[in-house]
């Protein structure tokens, strides 16, 4: 989303003496700082991959617009968390950077002499630190601060002032929408997750596939006999009810909060993991039903059944909501997340 800054923003810049580096130490006393758009909370357990979970803590406070949740939330839209990814329009790394805006907005983040593009030390602390000047160039915009930053982000922060607000572009409406939306996916939630109005359909759903032998890749078309693969089985069970998930399991995680195991209800999704730091590593998903069970398409041999899910490794739930599954970014599939 870069792009926009660039396009539009050099003669802005220009025009109105736009600041170039943020002074980091302008916002590190606002570490620890309830979020002036909301509330300050932690992030969900493996939800940001253990290597970078500490970079977005810590950089997630530094201005009291900014949190940890909308910063990871920006970095999972923009890259998916790969840190060696190139879009088509030249935008580089974890944090999406282009190049000529790296130039003028990156900064050395771990102190170590250079400012690397490709290197989430330094990408990450500035993705924050571009997030903040943003901040503070319409902090005197009505509104949302959050919504305020997010769309300067997206459309220059021009448009912003200009506007007075949000501006009135759909792809700003949207992406100010996604990724407020998204982040509640990597909140750790502070209170009872609301309970998904769909679940009852998508366990319907899932319950009339017991005893179909699991495929590898499997969609449930008529070509492949009406066979699933674990998340294949759950994109289609919520299809049913309105809502597109993503093809792979590690992105249906982020399909909406994550409640505890304590808290589970019948619809939420399931996951598990070998390396419970990280949801990218999520390699299986199933439909819980209540009482520690779940149904779910297991490997290539077994029918769709249901399994216990209290097993070494668990990884966490997802309730599914329509908003946060039309947040997800569209990525190009990269290989199946299933088991």
């Amino acid at each position: 989303m870069r792009r926009f800054w660039v396009i539009g923003g050099i003669g802005f810049g220009a025009c109105l003496c736009f600041v170039a580096l943020l002074v980091v130490g302008t916002y590190s006393a606002a570490a620890g700082i309830a979020n002036a758009g909301g509330r300050q909370v932690g992030l969900a357990k493996g939800a940001v991959p253990g290597k970078y979970q500490a970079l977005v803590q810590k950089w997630g406070v530094l201005c009291p617009t900014l949190s940890p949740a909308i910063l990871a939330a920006q970095l999972y839209s923009e890259s998916g968390w790969n840190p060696t990814i190139v879009s088509p329009a030249d935008a580089r790394g974890i944090a999406q950077f282009i190049p000529g805006t790296w130039a003028t907005h990156g900064i050395d983040g771990d102190g170590d002499g250079d400012r690397d593009i490709w290197d989430p030390n330094d990408a990450i602390p500035s993705a924050a630190s571009y997030d903040c000047e943003l901040a503070r160039y319409v902090r005197k915009v009505p509104g949302d601060p959050v919504a305020n930053m997010l769309a300067a982000y997206n459309a220059g922060p021009g448009a912003v002032t200009q506007h007075q607000g949000v501006p009135p572009f759909r792809e700003t409406q949207g992406y100010v929408k996604a990724i407020t939306t998204l982040a509640k996916s990597f909140e750790r939630p502070v209170g009872r997750v609301a309970p998904s109005q769909q679940a009852a359909g998508a366990i319907y759903f899932a319950q009339k596939q017991l005893g179909t032998p699991y495929l590898w890749g499997g969609n449930g078309t008529p070509d492949q006999d009406g066979r699933f693969d674990c998340s294949g089985l759950t994109k289609a069970a919520y299809e049913t009810v309105g809502i597109e998930l993503p093809r792979v399991a590690n992105d249906q995680y982020n399909a909406g909060s994550h409640p505890s195991r304590d808290q589970l209800l019948p619809g939420d999704l399931v996951f598990f993991s070998d390396d419970l730091t990280n949801s990218r590593e999520i390699r299986h998903v199933g439909l819980y039903v209540g009482g520690g069970y779940m149904i779910n398409a297991p490997y290539t041999g077994a029918v769709i059944r249901f399994d216990k899910i209290d097993t070494p490794d668990y990884f966490g739930a997802t309730r599914v909501t329509k908003d946060g599954a039309e947040a997800l970014p569209e990525r190009p599939e990269a290989g199946r997340s299933a088991s």
